[in-house]
């Protein structure tokens, strides 16, 4: 027999917003535009080494 679905916890519900606010900022600051859009911050390459990010 399975368990009842659990409702999500407030973390999850404010880190599924907050991604959400991120994808919807991301498709205003690039349209129109034909790449898709990455909310990810993509690994530091060998060339980045100077340049610090903040997170």
């Amino acid at each position: 027999m399975t368990k009842p679905h659990a409702r999500p916890s407030p973390e999850e519900i404010k880190e599924k917003q907050d991604l959400e606010d991120a994808l919807e900022e991301g498709l205003e600051e690039t349209f129109p535009g034909s790449d898709p859009v990455n909310v990810t911050q993509p690994a530091p390459s060998r060339a980045d080494g100077h340049v610090k990010r903040s997170d």
